[in-house]
């Protein structure tokens, strides 16, 4: 049996650009994705606190530093520039390799987007 372990969060962030006239995805900063352990293609979900939507994608490495969240296709009517969202992968375990996973959880600053140091 497998269980479904949340792998990796990055907790409130802001949608800085939402783009409808591209295939698909969530373009994140590339500093954010390696803190949270997310890989380029990887399955993320997304939470909307500003309306609630909840739906998942793909993750695309955005310019480091750039402090870039874009929603891009469809995932676009989702939100809106400025909402506040916690994006966040799960991974496949044995209950033993879950008893002792910690997973990468980043607290961004929200204003910009990059990792607090």
């Amino acid at each position: 049996m497998t269980l479904e372990i949340m792998k990796s969060k990055i907790h409130r962030v802001t949608v800085t650009q939402a783009r409808l006239d591209y295939i698909g995805s969530i373009t994140i900063d590339r500093d954010l994705m390696d803190a949270a352990n997310i890989f380029p293609g990887e399955r993320v979900y997304i939470v909307d606190n500003n309306n609630g939507e909840r739906f998942d994608t793909y993750a695309i490495a955005g310019e480091r530093g750039s402090g870039v969240i874009c929603l891009n296709g469809a995932a676009a009517r989702k939100v809106q520039v400025g909402d506040i969202i916690i994006i966040m992968c799960y991974a496949g375990m044995t209950p033993d390799e879950a008893r002792d996973f910690t997973p990468a959880v980043i607290f961004p600053d929200t204003a910009t987007n990059r990792l607090i140091k």
